[in-house]
C-alpha cells in the first residue's frame, strides 16, 4: 500500500467533492427523508463504484495510450466544454440583463 498515493487521492477527491453537486444532493436527500445513515451508505457505495470504474478503465487505457496523450485529450475536452458552456450561456445572459 502506497500511503503517499492514498493521501494524495483522498485529498484531491475530498477537495474536489467538497461543496460539489454530489454533496448538495446528499444534503437534499437527508433533509427530505431524515434517514442520514441510509443515504450515507447509498452515497458511499455509489462513490466507491464510480471510483472503481475510473480506476479500472484508467488502468486499461494507460496500457494502450501514453499518459501524455491522455492529458492532452483531457485538457482539450476541458477547455472545449468550457468554451461550449460559455458560448451557450452568454446569449441567454445578455437577453436576461438587457430586459
Amino acid at each position: 500500500m502506497n500511503w503517499k498515493l492514498f493521501t494524495l487521492a483522498f485529498g484531491m477527491l475530498f477537495l474536489a467533492e467538497l461543496g460539489d453537486k454530489t454533496q448538495l444532493a446528499v444534503i437534499t436527500l437527508v433533509a427530505q427523508n431524515k434517514q442520514p445513515l441510509s443515504i450515507f451508505l447509498g452515497a458511499s457505495a455509489a462513490l466507491i463504484a464510480v471510483t472503481f470504474i475510473g480506476a479500472f478503465f484508467g488502468e486499461i487505457i494507460t496500457r494502450y495510450v501514453p499518459t501524455s496523450i491522455i492529458q492532452m485529450v483531457g485538457g482539450i475536452l476541458f477547455v472545449g466544454i468550457g468554451v461550449f458552456v460559455l458560448w451557450k450561456a452568454v446569449p441567454a445572459a445578455m437577453q436576461y440583463f438587457m430586459k
